[in-house]
């Protein structure tokens, strides 16, 4: 890996950090306005909206300028949004506009891997920035649940930080003071990113146009024999993972008895796993034998099932640890056969663009259950039961289509083909 490729996930990392802390600073909030229990998981919706409402623009705004500036804009997008929190905007508003930024920032994260490394190094190149960006996760969730807790707020009082009174509880005018310091770091790596050289002919700017295109893009990857499954497993993952994260705090809530900044720890957990798991299918996975992963995602479910006979936090730690593990070593190799047909197939930003629309529409879906689950007054252990059976469910009949493709035709020549 060269320089470029390390200042890339640099500035990834301390962006996702801000990120992921900035969301249970957020819930805090909710919390603290003594709001109802489905609006915390409609904060994670707020923020993915863009990436659909944008899906058909940010790939096209992506591939009409250097990466690297455009991760700075939308860095620059994300610390207006972290100001707006500050300045006291309803958090489903100002967590939407740092959603905004995220969209505009993903295509160009992710396209400028295929412009900077050549095909057999995407695997891991994949591993190590999911690796990274997990353990921003890690970070990140227990920096949120540290910076919104009594001892924090206490010692930030006596450093007299922010400077700064808005009318904010102390505890969040500092948190926020933090993660708006952490996007602002990111945005100075983002200033050192090389230009890749990587030039796209010049992108349409009628609006009618870009959808057009983008549904023809969308159109094209599902209906690829590769493209369908890789986005198939991608876009379960990640709403699985989105709503995970909130029936693990609730989890340790109601089960383990841990408070709120304790609880945010566990989600760390299960990001520690994904890390481990992402790092091993760097080392052991090949593009060639990607799809062999597969049965990976229906462990993964099966397990989830589990939790509710867990009782201990003795108990939940290796469980989570586990079921990250199993999320982080199929996902990775998954992601990297999308990003790789999807540059065979079209452009680097337009192809991300298509993945974050199909995965965000996911997210969207699966916290809107799981909020109106909540709404049911439905018990956790029925709502994990019925979690974990989705998704293994889900991933059989995904294994199902990807074995009628394989009598059609052979994967494993069709993606060493593709390398050259």
């Amino acid at each position: 890996m060269n320089r470029g490729f390390y200042t890339i996930m640099a500035a990834q990392f301390f962006s996702s950090l801000a990120d992921n802390a900035l969301l249970f600073v957020a819930i805090d909030l909710l919390t603290r306005m003594d709001s109802p229990d489905f609006l915390s998981p409609m904060l994670k919706q707020s923020f993915v909206v863009f990436y659909i409402v944008l899906a058909a623009f940010v790939g096209a705004f992506s591939d009409s300028m250097p990466k690297g500036r455009v991760m700075f804009i939308a860095n620059l997008i994300k610390i207006c949004g972290c100001g707006m929190l500050f300045a006291g905007v309803y958090p489903l508003l100002a967590y939407a506009v740092v959603g905004f930024g995220a969209a505009v920032y993903s295509p160009a994260k992710y396209g400028i891997l295929t412009e900077l490394l050549p095909a057999e190094k995407l695997v891991p190149a994949n591993g190590w920035i999911e690796g990274l960006t997990v353990m921003s996760i890690i970070l990140g969730t227990v920096v949120g649940g540290l910076l919104v807790s009594q001892s924090a707020a206490e010692f930030f009082l006596r450093l007299n930080l922010p400077p700064l009174h808005t009318g904010v509880p102390s505890a969040i005018e500092a948190a926020l003071f933090v993660t708006g310091s952490l996007y602002v770091l990111a945005a100075a790596f983002n200033l050192f990113i090389p230009d890749t050289g990587a030039r796209y002919a010049r992108q349409p700017q009628d609006p009618l146009k870009l959808m057009r295109d983008f549904a023809g893009c969308v159109r094209t990857l599902w209906g690829d024999k590769l493209g369908q499954i890789s986005l198939g497993v991608t876009t379960l993952f990640w709403g699985a993972g989105a709503t995970l994260q909130f029936i693990v705090l609730k989890w340790a809530e109601q089960t383990l008895n841990m408070p709120y900044e304790k609880a945010t720890t566990l989600v760390g957990v299960v990001a520690i796993g994904m890390a481990l798991g992402a790092v091993a299918s760097a080392r052991l996975v090949t593009l060639k034998n990607s799809l062999k992963v597969l049965p990976f995602g229906i462990a993964m479910g099966l397990i989830v099932m589990g939790m509710p006979w867990v009782q201990s936090k003795v108990l939940a730690y290796p469980l989570l640890i586990l079921i990250g593990a199993l999320s982080g070593f199929f996902v990775v190799p998954m992601n990297a056969l999308l990003q790789h047909r999807g540059h065979v197939l079209m452009s680097a930003g337009h192809s991300i663009a298509v993945q974050n629309f199909n995965e965000n529409l996911s997210i969207i879906g699966m916290l809107a259950m799981y909020a109106l689950m909540l709404t049911l007054n439905l018990e956790l252990d029925t709502i994990i039961v019925l979690f974990g059976l989705f998704v293994a469910g889900i991933m059989c009949l995904i294994i199902v289509r990807h074995a009628a493709n394989q009598r059609e035709f052979d994967s494993v020549a069709l993606i060493g083909e593709l390398k050259h």
